[in-house]
């Protein structure tokens, strides 16, 4: 009994530890992009850009200024893309879309280059995670249940010509308040992610994972792999992918294609917790990018059986 409770005690203190460090990085993030959006609202340059951008946006059934909550989360992460988001009018629906586009690709920069990494083309990856994105967004204008459209998720704390300070005060009100309810759900997350690391769960559980990986058009054998890159990210995981590939349990073509579900769908567990705290639907976060992720790894087994001398892993 003291045993457990000793163990419990470790694993909130190395949860705590972890919420602080990831809240701290969400925190120098989230304040100035947020400032900077609220700014750009209050100057009247946000609607500006809107209506340069409105075409674009229009193919998605987003408004024009929607364009910054993708391109930040593409350049950035899906902790910019939200402190924009809360910035803006947008409803349930527009919300939902743009975050299921943030998080089929997102941190272009530096997953990319870890991609490349472990042997896949990093422009392919790049051109596949930005396409799939857009194609994603495209159906759900087509599909998401209309009372979506109804719902009010967030109002912009700023409006061109509103007086500068209690559009400040505002701002800072719901910035905090926004903050306050994601660190709750990191700090849940971190406790689990802790827990199932502590007693070894994760490999135990990747053993009955076989028949799904058969299911997403990968080896039976990268289970454990799928539940790392799903806990702890993309970026944490790939040291287990590449690990597996030089010690030649893996062939560059397989570390390839697990690179082509992993683009579209990883960081199941973080990040739809993040979008969830903010009261997007969870089945809208994690069944259209498993959908498209079985779509893209089976059509490139079929184009590899096709023309099995062209786009190489590592090349294109």
């Amino acid at each position: 009994m003291n045993f457990l409770k000793d163990e419990l005690r470790r694993i909130a203190g190395k949860s705590l530890k972890r919420t602080i460090d990831t809240s701290w990085f969400l925190i120098k993030i989230m304040v100035p992009v947020s400032l900077l959006v609220t700014l750009l609202g209050w100057s009247g340059l946000l609607a500006k850009i809107a209506v340069v951008l409105r075409p674009l946006m229009r193919l998605l059934g987003l408004p024009g200024e929607a364009a910054l909550v993708y391109i930040s989360g593409a350049l950035l992460n899906n902790y910019s893309s939200i402190a924009v988001m809360s910035s803006m009018n947008l409803s349930l629906r527009d919300a939902t879309i743009l975050a299921v586009m943030c998080l089929i690709s997102h941190n272009l920069l530096v997953e990319t280059a870890v991609m490349k990494s472990i042997g896949s083309s990093a422009l392919k990856m790049a051109l596949l995670r930005i396409g799939t994105a857009m194609v994603g967004g495209f159906l759900l204008n087509l599909i998401l249940p209309a009372s979506f459209a109804q719902i009010q998720l967030f109002s912009a704390s700023a409006t061109a010509n509103s007086a500068f300070w209690p559009t400040m005060a505002s701002w800072a009100l719901s910035t905090l308040k926004l903050t306050a309810r994601i660190i709750v759900y990191i700090l849940a997350l971190m406790f689990a992610q802790t827990l199932l690391e502590q007693f070894n769960l994760m490999e135990w559980l990747s053993k009955w994972l076989g028949w799904l990986m058969r299911l997403f058009g990968l080896e039976p054998s990268m289970g454990f792999m799928w539940i790392v890159i799903n806990i702890v990210g993309y970026a944490y995981g790939a040291g287990i992918i590449k690990a597996a590939r030089d010690e030649g349990r893996m062939t560059l073509q397989e570390g390839d294609l697990f690179n082509h579900h992993a683009a579209i769908s990883h960081s199941l567990l973080e990040d739809t917790v993040l979008y969830a705290a903010i009261s997007i639907p969870v089945l809208w976060l994690i069944v259209p990018r498993l959908a498209l992720a079985v779509v893209v790894v089976w059509g490139e087994r079929l184009r590899r059986y096709l023309f099995r001398r062209s786009l190489k892993a590592g090349v294109v």
